[in-house]
């Protein structure tokens, strides 16, 4: 068994990872890389040879791990995808988003490319959870909940090699306990090996009250007491609906203020119908709401923007408002509009709720930048910039380790820590080492190990 990583090595993004065992060839994840633009494949330009894939695993459907699946099937991958069902329809919604922006970008107004006459959502299997699922005679793989997202899994995989059987847990994005929506994460089986993600491998959560608790506050604070507007960049899926989630639990208590609430991205708009339909894949406390309520996501003086027209009219509202749009990094979306409208707003507030690559405008208000570049324009900020780490679907140093720590030690062959930045990883790997933990690998971009 030979494991590749082509992805999220020494880095946060991008997760891509080649399973080879007897000839069959898995990808565990095929994500776009938002540190290096020019990884952002497309058609010829994998490290690998596509048409050799047997089958995809897919972890969850953020970009950072399912961005790249249009681009594989481009260039020649011609096998199925197994996800969750949830993974399978946010996947969709994802791909049809990166098409349209990439016909946008192109300029093209009325017709899409012949590259995108390929339907990847046509290759979807979609398997439960916890449920152990036969590739072929010598290869099963099961997904584990983990949180994190709607229908997100760890990928425990079993392979029966020469008499002996070998297993491998990619863990993919770990979920935090008690976030709003999500269940906590299942504790995953044994494993010989594990690839464990990083991404807050050297820092703790900071927050310790609920998220309606700082939600209120902020609010509070932004439009109430200044008075002004509260804007928030939040990632279409996962993000927008635990915003929404806190905000219709705050107005079912009387205790958010009668202001109008925007949401301005059709994407989260349509994520936010698709986690509608899984109630049961919920907390408790949300399937409980859904009884009594019917409605998680929905409020009074909630109004969801559906044109770009209606999008940049919400700078003609004078009102203290709150207004909730994507991208999160702020990469891109309509949220750039309202960042550049609005940067220079005293009685604005910007709250970031969520980690942002370096390069980004969101890394940029992140660290406290006082100019931000606009394409050719600089733009001095006036607006007040927050951050609250309590939306973060990733758990922290602590939660990792507890994740990591459900395995026996003594059975465990290696560990590779992935999806983090370098220092993370390292950071991590010394904690895991004074835990205990031996066989430590950092993998680099490329690199291979025999298993």
């Amino acid at each position: 068994m030979k494991l590749t990583f082509w992805g999220a090595a020494r880095k946060v993004t991008g997760s891509m990872y080649v399973l080879e065992s007897l000839g069959y060839n898995i990808l565990i994840d095929c994500g776009s890389d938002f540190s290096d633009r020019h990884k952002v494949y497309d058609a010829d330009l994998f490290p690998f040879e596509t048409s050799e894939i047997d089958l995809v695993i897919l972890t969850h459907a953020h970009v950072d791990h399912s961005g790249n699946i249009p681009a594989l099937i481009r260039s020649g991958y011609r096998g199925q995808i197994l996800s969750t069902a949830p993974t399978s329809e946010l996947s969709e919604l994802l791909f049809a988003d990166g098409a349209h922006i990439k016909r946008t970008e192109k300029k093209i107004a009325n017709s899409a490319p012949k590259d995108y006459s390929y339907k990847p959502v046509d290759r979807f299997i979609p398997i439960a959870f916890n449920t152990d699922f036969e590739i072929n005679e010598w290869i099963t793989v099961r997904l584990i909940p983990v949180g994190h997202l709607l229908g997100a899994a760890s990928v425990f995989i079993t392979v029966k090699e020469g008499g002996e059987k070998k297993t491998i847990l990619f863990s993919g994005d770990i979920g935090r306990d008690a976030y709003p929506l999500l269940p906590n994460p299942i504790v995953p089986p044994q494993a010989d090996y594990v690839l464990c993600e990083t991404t807050y491998g050297n820092r703790e959560h900071k927050e310790k009250e609920s998220a309606e608790e700082i939600v209120k506050k902020i609010v509070t604070e932004a439009c109430v007491k200044k008075p002004g507007r509260l804007i928030i960049p939040a990632f279409s899926l996962g993000r927008t609906q635990s915003l929404l989630y806190t905000l219709n639990k705050l107005s079912l208590k009387k205790e958010l203020p009668p202001i109008k609430v925007f949401t301005d991205s059709a994407l989260a708009a349509e994520g936010t119908r698709v986690y509608a339909k899984y109630p049961a894949l919920m907390n408790e406390e949300a399937q409980t709401i859904k009884e009594q309520d019917e409605s998680l996501f929905d409020f009074e003086n909630l109004d969801h923007v559906k044109t770009f027209k209606e999008s940049k009219n919400i700078s003609n509202y004078l009102q203290p408002c709150i207004i909730l749009s994507s991208s999160g990094m702020i990469t891109g979306g309509r949220i750039q509009h309202h960042i550049r409208q609005n940067l220079q707003n005293p009685l604005c507030t910007i709250l970031l709720v969520g980690y942002a690559v370096e390069g980004t405008i969101g890394h940029d208000l992140l660290i406290g930048k006082k100019n931000i570049q606009f394409k050719k324009h600089t733009i001095p900020v006036a607006a007040s910039v927050i951050y609250t780490d309590i939306f973060s679907g990733h758990t922290d140093r602590h939660g990792l380790l507890k994740y990591m720590n459900h395995q026996d030690k003594r059975k465990l062959k290696k560990v590779f820590l992935v999806h983090g930045e370098y220092q993370s990883m390292q950071d991590f790997s010394e904690t895991l080492k004074q835990d205990g933990f031996s066989n430590i690998e950092l993998p680099d971009y490329g690199q291979s190990y025999e298993l």
